[in-house]
């Protein structure tokens, strides 16, 4: 069985045999030189040892740094990647609905053209009252629709609001002064509007009156029995006096 021997015990050892007598002295020495040095080798491998312990204890953190860095960086990528898919896919959806945008916004106008279409030729075949007014307010429709600064919804809100204007009259009534022709007479006059049912002209005296023949497309006279009547509503219609029910032809009536 192998025994440990401790530094102190050989050192003891080696100066008790230099002791032994002048014949050993140079080896003594020079066994004591090599104990010295084999003392300051394991001495400066000691500290080596120490050394690249805590170095390597210093490289091990940075190691576990380095990889929990590299962790965290992968985890931000893969983060940043599905934003960057997310992005991608809402940049396609935004083209595929600007092309689509494009597509409904010209099939749209198409359309609100052909609307006005529609309300023009109603308007150019109804009763004829504010005709300037309700002409100029399709024009500018149309005009609207051409603009390519505004927004189909806007164009869309314009040929709503004409039609809209449209379809009221046919639950309003009003007394306008314009000149018409009656036979191969112009003359002025008051119209009188009854909803879209008539309209009926009174001369300023009051004493010649009549209305619009649907069937003819013109301006007629009606016997002057009905002078005073016509006067009736045109003050009714102007609130000048208060309401009663008349007795009015109403001519012809076409869908």
């Amino acid at each position: 069985m192998k025994r440990k021997i401790s530094m102190a015990t050989l050192l003891a050892g080696l100066l008790g045999t230099a002791a032994l007598g002048p014949v050993h002295a140079q080896e003594g020495k020079s066994l004591s030189d090599t104990v010295a040095r084999t003392v300051a080798t394991q001495q400066e491998t000691q500290k080596k040892q120490e050394a690249w312990a805590e170095e390597k204890n210093d490289l091990t953190a940075r190691y576990r740094a380095a990889m929990a860095q590299v962790d965290y960086l992968d985890k931000t990528r893969a983060f940043e990647q599905k934003e960057v898919n997310s992005l991608d896919a809402s940049i396609a959806e935004l083209n595929r609905r600007m092309v689509e945008s494009v597509k409904l916004k010209d099939n749209l106008e198409d359309t609100l053209n052909v609307v006005v279409d529609h309300l023009e030729n109603r308007v150019n075949k109804d009763i004829p009252f504010l005709m300037n007014e309700r002409r100029e307010r399709i024009a500018s429709v149309r005009e609207a629709i051409a603009k390519p600064e505004l927004s189909a919804a806007e164009k869309l809100r314009r040929v709503l609001e004409a039609l809209q204007v449209e379809a009221n009259y046919g639950n309003t009534v009003d007394v306008s002064q314009e000149r018409i022709k009656v036979g191969d007479e112009e003359i002025s006059a008051d119209i009188i509007r009854i909803g879209r049912v008539s309209v009926f002209w009174r001369s300023p005296d009051g004493n010649r009156v009549g209305e619009f023949d649907r069937g003819t497309g013109q301006w007629v006279e009606m016997d002057r029995k009905y002078a005073h009547v016509v006067s009736d509503v045109r003050e009714m219609v102007m609130r000048l006096r208060s309401t009663k029910v008349v007795t009015l032809p109403l001519g012809r009536i076409e869908p």
